[in-house]
C-alpha cells in the first residue's frame, strides 16, 4: 500500500498541480492532506477546488479554520511582532478572496482521521492529537509527549513545514513537509509516501515547479514582499 500524504498548500496552486503530478507518476494509491489549504499565497479558491475535484481525504488545518469561520488570528506562532502583522494581512486577504461556498467546505473538514491499512492504524492530524496548532518538530519535547500517550501505530501531521519521519518505540511519528510553503532551505515543494507492509517506509520528496511566478504573483495582489522572498528561498 502506498500513501501519498500532502500538507501545508497555503494557496499555492501551481506547487499543488506539480505535487500531483509527481504523485500520479509514482503510482500510490490513495493521497491524503493534513491541512493549511488556505494562506500566503494567492489562489486559495483554485487550491479548494482542485482537491475537491480529485477527492482528497483532506484534514482541516489551523488556516482552514481561521478562514472558514472568519477569525481574527490564524493561530500560528510568530513571536516577531512584524511576522504577526504580515500574517493578519494574509488572514484578512485570504478570508476576503475565498467564497462563501468554500468557506463551508472548510468548516466542514474533519480535524482528524484514523485509516486501516495493511493491518496498521494510522492516525492524520495537522499540528497533533492535543491541538490543532501545536508543533511537532522532530526530537522536540512536544513530539515525545504526545507519542508517549499515542495509541496507533503511526501519526502523520504537518503544520511544521519541514518532513521527516522517527520511530518511537514501535510507533512512528511522520511529517508530510510542505507543499506550498517549505521551510527546509529550498524552494521545491515537498511531500512524503508511506510504503505500508510489516514496517512503515517512507520516501520524502521534493518537487520543482514555477515558484517565482508565484512569488510574482504575491507581489502583484499587495500581499508583503517577505511571503515572496519565502516562496522563492524555501525558508521562513
Amino acid at each position: 500500500m502506498r500513501i501519498a500524504v500532502i500538507s501545508d498548500i497555503h494557496s499555492n496552486l501551481l506547487a499543488l498541480k506539480a505535487v500531483l503530478e509527481d504523485i500520479k507518476e509514482r503510482g500510490v494509491d490513495i493521497t491524503v492532506c493534513t491541512g493549511d489549504l488556505v494562506g500566503y499565497c494567492t489562489y486559495p479558491n483554485e487550491v479548494i477546488e482542485l482537491l475537491r475535484e480529485k477527492n482528497i481525504l483532506t484534514i482541516m488545518g489551523n488556516y482552514d479554520d481561521a478562514v472558514g469561520y472568519e477569525k481574527f488570528i490564524c493561530g500560528c506562532d510568530y513571536p516577531d511582532p512584524k511576522d504577526m502583522e504580515n500574517a493578519s494581512i494574509s488572514l484578512n486577504y485570504t478570508i476576503e478572496t475565498v467564497t462563501e461556498e468554500n468557506k463551508r467546505f472548510l468548516r466542514e473538514l474533519p480535524l482528524e482521521m484514523v485509516l486501516k491499512f495493511e493491518g496498521k492504524n494510522i492516525m492524520f492530524v495537522h499540528g497533533s492529537p492535543r491541538r490543532i496548532n501545536e508543533y511537532l518538530k522532530e526530537n522536540s519535547k512536544e513530539a515525545e509527549e504526545v507519542m508517549g500517550e499515542f495509541k496507533y501505530d503511526a501519526l502523520v501531521c504537518g503544520h511544521t513545514h519541514i518532513p521527516y519521519v522517527k520511530k518511537y518505540k514501535d510507533k512512528y511519528l511522520i511529517n508530510a513537509g510542505s507543499v506550498g510553503k517549505p521551510k527546509n532551505g529550498s524552494p521545491n515543494a515537498n511531500y512524503i509516501i508511506i510504503n505500508v507492509g510489516e514496517e512503515l517506509d517512507v520516501e520524502i520528496h521534493s518537487v520543482p515547479y514555477d515558484y517565482e511566478t508565484v512569488a510574482e504573483e504575491i507581489l502583484k495582489n499587495g500581499l508583503p514582499e517577505k511571503f515572496a522572498e519565502n516562496i522563492r528561498t524555501g525558508k521562513a
